[in-house]
């Protein structure tokens, strides 16, 4: 596939792996220091983050990453990886709430209000959230997007960074895990979950009966499998972790009314 593909260089690379080192550096540090000040910081959410980081680096430097570049399951592979299982680690890992009490008080006021500035809302909108992320994926994979990506280092550099931060504001407006700017109903957000289940199906079935431009049908085929059901992996582990909040917060009120009934 795409002989005339074009590798990201070393110094796309170099870029990722100082960023992805800087990631894994920072927030261990900023845990442990607040953690005399504050309650110490939850042991599994060091480790949920550096699986996080690792998964995420996994999908872009690499063999599994240059194995991407010449073959569409590789880079399906990788899809999950950057788009679905990295986004879903690092929200569990509450980077948001870390940040702001590593702050200072001022600093970290200043921060929740612009959060809560309307564009933000919007933008952690579900339904936003979900056009971002499962529309975004239409336009790679039913364009030629996917096949221009090849040709500039700049624009495979972008995709990525769009499917990984599409992924995170998906997931983080989905399941309330860490701080958010506003909080939507359950069912709403359960609505939203269903349907972008639904448009990353349809998706996989439209890259299987019909292959991105340059990609050998083989290719196409094994890949939108790995999509199809590789993305119920993750998606399950969303769908668990949703019914268990709404389930914890109407629960107990179920339970007094019963009692009281």
């Amino acid at each position: 596939m795409h002989s005339h593909m074009h590798v990201p260089g070393g110094g796309y690379e170099a870029i990722v792996l100082i960023l992805l080192l800087i990631a894994l550096v920072v927030y261990p540090l900023a845990a442990v220091m607040t953690s005399r000040a504050y309650k110490s910081w939850p042991l599994h959410r060091y480790g949920l983050w550096v699986a996080g980081i690792l998964t995420a680096g996994l999908a872009l430097i690499g063999p599994l990453a240059a194995y991407a570049h010449t073959n569409f399951v590789g880079h399906m592979i990788g899809h999950l990886l950057l788009g679905m299982l990295a986004p879903l680690l690092l929200a569990l890992a509450a980077p948001m709430t870390l940040m702001l009490r590593t702050l200072r008080v001022e600093a970290a006021r200043r921060v929740t209000r612009l959060l809560k500035i309307r564009i933000f809302q919007f933008i952690m909108n579900p339904a936003t959230a979900t056009v971002l992320n499962i529309g975004g994926l239409y336009v790679l994979y039913m364009t030629n997007v996917y096949s221009l990506m090849h040709e500039s280092t700049s624009l495979y550099a972008l995709v990525h960074l769009h499917v990984f931060l599409a992924g995170y504001i998906f997931t983080i407006s989905i399941i309330y895990v860490d701080i958010t700017s506003h909080r939507y109903s359950y069912l709403y957000r359960a609505t939203m979950l269903v349907l972008a289940l639904a448009g990353h199906k349809i998706l996989a079935k439209l890259i299987y009966a019909n292959p991105p431009h340059g990609v050998p049908r083989v290719e196409a085929e094994a890949g939108a499998l790995w999509m199809y059901y590789g993305g119920d992996a993750v998606d399950l582990v969303l769908i668990i972790i949703l019914c268990y909040q709404w389930y914890k917060a109407t629960a107990p009120r179920h339970l007094a009314l019963d009692k009281n009934g």
